[in-house]
């Protein structure tokens, strides 16, 4: 029993004193003075609160009248806006003179003209106003003009429209002037003998011999085996496709040209 209820005891009920522990003393820095004085002879003196002490103004130093204003010698130097008052330069015609109490009014003036008539004439003699023409390019009716739309062909209207361009004429000018000077040089060099002109036969003959050896190759080339494992295969390919090309070239340039020369070697 004395182990489960160890702290029980009748002495526990006398009120007993608080012992209160010591406290150590607080520490406090020796450089504590040394700083504190540092502190306040480096402060800017009346930086926030303003200056600790502000002289009164003396009674007899008072305000009087006009000492503000400025002297003889001082308005030399700078512009003086008290002696007339500010005014627009175009005062007088953006506003009206007020008229004197003596004035009146021009009365009796009267004018002949008949205003009905006068309108009437107007109206009659006028142009009527032409509606702007307008398209509508939305199933909600949505109008706009058609003279900024690019439908309407305004360059018919140009004063050189029809005409051929400058720059085209003189490029027919050169292409013309090029190709006299060609005739010119074939004619001579025809003249010399130094190039001979393909006939119609002549030519005939050698554009289906072209084609009848393009043929032949042709065949050749079919009958290549389809697996080409080999390189002799290979290179034989290779040759009959140049060949062909060749030919090809051949017969559309003859095909092209009508008049064919031939230098004579």
């Amino acid at each position: 029993m004395a182990e489960m209820y160890p702290d029980e005891s009748i002495y526990n009920l006398i009120p007993q004193d608080e012992i209160k522990a010591a406290k150590m003393p607080r520490y406090t820095s020796r450089f504590r003075g040394m700083v504190k004085e540092e502190m306040q002879k480096n402060r800017a003196l009346n930086k926030t609160m303003g200056p600790a002490k502000v002289d009164v103004p003396s009674p007899e130093k008072f305000l009087q009248k006009q000492s503000k204003e400025l002297k003889e010698t001082e308005r030399g130097n700078i512009l003086d806006f008290t002696e007339k008052p500010f005014q627009y330069e175009d005062y007088d015609r953006r506003k009206p003179p007020i008229p004197a109490r003596t004035d009146k009014p021009v009365m009796g003036i009267q004018t002949k003209k008949n205003f009905i008539n006068s309108n009437a004439v107007e109206i009659m003699m006028a142009v009527p106003k032409k509606p702007k023409p307008i398209y509508v390019d939305t199933k909600r009716g949505d109008k706009q003009l058609l003279d900024t739309s690019g439908l309407v062909p305004k360059f018919v209207h140009k004063k050189d429209f029809g005409e051929t361009p400058e720059y085209l004429v003189r490029r027919n000018e050169e292409t013309r002037r090029a190709h006299e000077e060609y005739e010119a040089y074939v004619k001579e060099r025809l003249r010399q003998g130094a190039m001979k002109q393909f006939s119609d036969e002549e030519r005939q003959t050698v554009l289906q011999g072209l084609k009848k050896n393009w043929e032949e190759l042709s065949q050749q080339y079919q009958g290549l085996s389809v697996v080409i494992d080999t390189v002799p295969k290979k290179i034989r390919k290779e040759r009959l496709e140049n060949e062909m090309k060749q030919l090809e070239k051949d017969i559309e340039m003859i095909e092209k040209h009508k008049t064919i020369y031939i230098a004579n070697n």
